[in-house]
């Protein structure tokens, strides 16, 4: 799966540059013993999340790789769009957890996989436009 597409390389004003990823993806619920929260259904930006959601949480240190809050990202075994609305616990490295609503046995079924993601960033305007310049 590329991360780039041909529309995307041919259009004069990019919004985002894609880049890929290997990860270890494993799945997670709105459940009390699944979160450290009181209330499971709410991330850790304060999102509340609901059943049906592209949502994913991402280890802390992806987050420095670029995968902020509300990033846009690309699982290649799934058709849609997910959006980063939750961080994992300090311990994980490289991982990033599927929201699968309160669906236990999809997300035990799911278990954990090693794939490839891709995420957007921004492109930075003002950069760009001073390199045209």
């Amino acid at each position: 799966m590329g991360c780039s597409s041909k529309e995307d390389e041919t259009k004069p004003n990019k919004k985002y540059d894609w880049y890929g990823h290997e990860v270890t993806a494993s799945a997670y619920n709105s459940v009390f013993w699944q979160t450290d929260s009181i209330n499971p259904s709410v991330a850790a930006w304060g999102d509340t999340l609901k059943p049906g959601m592209k949502v994913i949480a991402v280890s802390r240190d992806l987050i420095k790789k670029g995968l902020t809050y509300n990033t846009m990202v690309k699982i290649d075994t799934f058709p849609d769009t997910f959006y980063v609305k939750d961080k994992m616990h300090w311990r994980w490295r490289n991982r990033i957890d599927i929201y699968m609503g309160k669906d236990v046995k999809k997300a035990r079924e799911w278990g954990r996989k090693r794939l490839i993601i891709c995420y957007a960033v921004p492109i930075d305007s003002i950069n760009t436009t001073n390199e045209e310049d």
